[in-house]
């Protein structure tokens, strides 16, 4: 059987990097692809520059939105992709065949979802390679020590979002990640961790643009633990991040 993914991208006034985004994912090896852009309503170039590929993208939805998250759930409801990934108006894919890792993995039909590693790179020059999120596979309990998959990484199919919801909006910056905790800890589906780098991030996305954001996105992720009936110890978690984030500055991934 031959699946199809969808890749939603949720962008606005993105003109200087939504190319490369889309290129990206229109160069993927893997032709069963639905690609969805959802823009937020942009101002500048950002829709010139996605009408130019046509009917190369699947759909586009252009319109005032709540936030990132409110556009990604727009793009999950719009979508009809046995499987559902993300790819932010700032990043791109590591090579042409992550699309087709991904379906590979899931051609085991007990997997519900699969994450990888991804690289921080410098906004100028991407091939600077700044932060190596390298990733481990999931243990329950995990997420306390302030551990979390690479959310542009991670796939999970169709089945997962219509059973167990969509992102949730009460948590304005953090909504991915309670997200993956609601699918790993709390409904405990199978995961796999794919040792590869799927995806190379530009520096200074929204997350982690100031340290007020990184602070409120911590206070989301404790209050998600909480939710979902786990006990966050303040030092495990803070430890655990300190540590994750220091190596991610200092490792480099094997090229």
């Amino acid at each position: 059987m031959t699946l199809t993914i969808s890749i939603i991208t949720v962008c606005r006034n993105s003109e200087t990097t939504i190319r490369d985004t889309i290129n990206s994912v229109l160069s993927q090896d893997y032709s069963e692809i639905e690609y969805i852009i959802v823009d937020g309503g942009s101002t500048d170039a950002t829709l010139d520059i996605i009408r130019e590929y046509g009917d190369e993208i699947s759909l586009v939805i252009s319109e005032r939105d709540d936030g990132i998250y409110d556009g990604m759930n727009k793009g999950i409801r719009a979508s009809s992709g046995d499987l559902i990934g993300f790819l932010n108006s700032d990043d791109f894919y590591a090579s042409s065949s992550v699309l087709k890792i991904v379906v590979q993995a899931f051609k085991n039909l007990s997997l519900m979802a699969c994450y990888a590693d991804l690289c921080y790179v410098d906004a100028q020059d991407t091939s600077k390679i700044v932060r190596y999120w390298k990733s481990s596979q999931f243990v329950p309990g995990v997420f306390l020590d302030g551990w979390c998959p690479p959310h542009p990484t991670f796939f999970v199919r169709r089945e997962v979002y219509q059973k167990y919801g969509n992102f949730d909006l009460g948590f304005r910056i953090a909504a991915d990640v309670e997200l993956m905790i609601r699918f790993l800890e709390h409904f405990s589906i199978p995961v796999v961790y794919i040792p590869k780098i799927f995806v190379l991030m530009r520096m200074g996305g929204e997350t982690n643009k100031n340290l007020k954001n990184i602070f409120w996105q911590n206070i989301e992720i404790w209050n998600a633990l909480k939710q979902h009936d786990l006990s966050p110890s303040f030092f495990r978690f803070a430890l655990g991040k300190l540590l994750s984030r220091s190596k991610q500055f200092v490792s480099r991934p094997r090229i």
